[in-house]
């Protein structure tokens, strides 16, 4: 396939994601978070078989189409079914950090232990009796080496679906008409539209889920091509980036586990979000400022600036989720949750367009630095965060009208 397919099959997913990002959030809202992730849990399987057997450029769409849609649909059901289990065992002022971090650093070290089995499952089957040679002569070409990944991700997806299925449960919920969900989602969107305009924090949340967004993409899109350049060869330097993003994941699981601390040291939430976004962005000005170097120091200064963007983005995430859920109810949560994913892929993704045009050197780095940075400054000021528990008894209208208490006043891109 050449480069502008491979390009177009995962425009395909991430344009799929961002079109159901809202609906499919209000549909957690309206039916249910485990009905919804179960759902997720079923497409990505289907997705990933068909991207691991498929050959036909259709068939690798489709799976990256029902990918996408898994990924809308898992954006926000799983933490709002948390932090649902956690108010109602513990009360609307339970501390949500703890549990968030976790969650938080348990994604990164997952994405960092498939990051390398999925690099070297491939490379392993044709070292010594070369079992992926075995694998294709047995199913008649329909098996690769680069199959297995995905097969072992289809089989981590049945996994998923078992769990959610016996380890989620959720209080009963009255029998709804299809009609009456379908009915139910718009307004449900509509009011998690609204929530970010009314509610000072929720907005900066949103907004800075944009900053990471641009954070995110420009080092994705920037940092293959410095691999590269820094070990010559475009193989090698897949290598190099390869075990880059593991270290990537890594920093941001324990800026993560750090996110707890980071609240405590910094005195509240937002001046957390604060530092920590503002130590993503100096990891993005490092590179920006070694962009034209080769240097033995400019490559350490570059490998810091790596790992703290990271480290960064995991410490505020946490912290930024945990304002995000003390501002919205529990029929609201996951419709703020896919809000907060789709500010992050359309910033990230308008960020990518501007990236692909500038020269090379430090400007694409710079923007997405800057971006951040100024996601950093919106957390200078700070606002007086209203109790929980009176939100939490404040009669709802509707069950699809997410509300917020009066003023006064939380992105596998």
């Amino acid at each position: 396939m050449t480069t502008a397919t491979i390009a177009g099959l995962f425009a395909a997913h991430s344009l799929t994601a961002a079109a159901l990002e809202l609906p499919t959030g209000g549909l957690a809202d309206v039916l249910g978070r485990r009905a919804v992730l179960i759902a997720a849990g079923l497409l990505n399987l289907i997705a990933l078989v068909l991207v691991g057997l498929g050959s036909a450029p259709w068939l690798l769409a489709l799976g990256m189409v029902l990918m996408g849609a898994g990924r809308a649909l898992s954006s926000g059901p799983a933490e709002a079914w948390y932090v649902d289990t956690v108010h109602a065992d513990s009360g609307p002022d339970a501390d949500l950090r703890p549990g968030l971090a976790g969650g938080s650093s348990a994604t990164s070290a997952a994405l960092a232990a498939g990051t390398l089995l999925g690099g070297a499952l491939p490379w392993l089957l044709g070292v010594g009796p070369d079992l992926g040679a075995r694998l294709r002569e047995v199913s008649s070409g329909l098996l690769l080496p680069l199959s297995v990944p995905l097969l072992l991700g289809a089989a981590v997806e049945i996994a998923f679906v078992l769990y959610v299925v016996t380890a989620l449960p959720e209080p009963p919920r009255s029998a709804v008409a299809l009609r009456d969900v379908l009915r139910d989602i718009p307004a449900t969107v509509v009011g998690g539209l609204r929530l970010g305009g009314r509610d000072m924090l929720v907005r900066r949340v949103f907004l800075s889920a944009g900053a990471a967004g641009s954070a995110l993409v420009t080092i994705e899109l920037l940092m293959p091509g410095r691999a590269a350049a820094v070990t010559g060869a475009p193989e090698s330097g897949a290598v190099l980036f390869a075990v880059l993003a593991c270290a990537g994941f890594i920093c941001s699981g324990f800026g993560s586990h750090l996110a707890p601390l980071t609240a405590r040291l910094a005195g509240s939430g937002e001046r957390a979000v604060m530092v920590s976004l503002g130590a993503g962005a100096s990891g993005l000005l490092l590179l920006a400022a070694t962009a034209a170097s080769t240097g033995a120091g400019a490559l350490a200064l570059s490998a810091t600036g790596y790992g703290l963007l990271y480290l960064g983005l995991g410490a505020a995430g946490p912290n930024q989720n945990d304002i995000l859920h003390r501002r919205v109810t529990r029929a609201g949560r996951a419709t703020a949750l896919s809000v907060q994913s789709l500010a992050l892929q359309l910033v990230g993704a308008l960020t990518g367009l501007v990236v692909g045009v500038l020269r090379p050197g430090p400007a694409p780095w710079l923007l997405g630095g800057t971006a951040l940075l100024a996601g950093s400054l919106l957390w200078v000021r700070r606002s007086a965060l209203a109790p929980s528990a009176p939100q939490a008894r404040t009669p709802q209208p509707s069950a699809a009208s997410p509300s917020v208490p009066q003023e006064p006043a939380r992105f596998e891109i």
